[in-house]
């Protein structure tokens, strides 16, 4: 049995979902973030060396990295389930696309966002946190702020030219795509202007692999 390495409100959700899309058997072995640091348990550190999730245990194979993961999981598991596209079809290079996308460009914006809004929270001498503020909020709106509207502009865009992000089928891109877009939307990067997006989520929430494993694995919720 495939167990999964799970740790609360974070990526592995992703590997959860697609472990119910394609009807699969697990177990979850469960970790709590630290409330203050809101890092992972030093615990995960006997699964992993970096101390991460998500990890996955396939019998004698341990694979981490949530990218890696999925496309472990669809080669070995999921032939006939859709959640690939044929090899040398655009839908194929889209999907491939998308899969490097998520974290790859999608998330260092988003997670640098996190990184200063929490920064004039911390700890500090009383006369340092109105310059640690101002330095946070230049950066926010100077560089973080625009690069995370573009490209959320442009996922929205590129969801104009097919339903899903590889094509018009549902795909295990999409699992990957979901977790900036969650993060995104949470953090109230949406909004009205963004119809297409907003419409994917929906389509992505109303799944019914989804569903149960949010119920397995607990809700996403901001960490700002």
């Amino acid at each position: 049995m495939i167990t999964v390495h799970h740790l609360e409100n974070s990526r592995s959700q992703r590997v959860l979902w697609l472990l119910e899309e394609l009807g699969l058997a697990y177990e979850i072995v469960s970790y709590k973030r630290d409330p203050q640091s809101l890092l992972a348990p030093p615990s995960l550190r006997a699964v992993h060396p970096l101390g991460k999730s998500p990890v996955i245990v396939d019998g004698g194979t341990t694979v981490a990295e949530s990218g890696a993961i999925i496309e472990y999981l669809v080669d070995k598991y999921g032939q006939g389930s859709g959640l690939k596209p044929a090899d040398g079809s655009p839908e194929k290079l889209r999907y491939t696309y998308w899969l490097h996308y998520a974290e790859g460009s999608a998330m260092p914006p988003l997670l640098l966002g996190l990184v200063f809004a929490r920064l004039p929270k911390v700890p500090m001498p009383f006369f340092i946190k109105p310059i640690v503020r101002g330095i946070a909020d230049k950066v926010r709106s100077g560089y973080v702020a625009p690069q995370i509207a573009l490209h959320l502009n442009y996922m929205d865009s590129e969801l104009g030219r097919s339903r899903w992000f590889a094509g018009d089928a549902f795909s295990a891109a999409d699992i990957q795509m979901s977790y900036p877009i969650e993060a995104a939307s949470l953090r109230g990067g949406l909004g009205a202007r963004r119809a297409k997006l907003v419409g994917w989520l929906q389509r992505v929430h109303a799944r019914p692999a989804y569903q149960r494993a949010l119920a397995k694995g607990g809700p996403f919720e901001s960490m700002d």
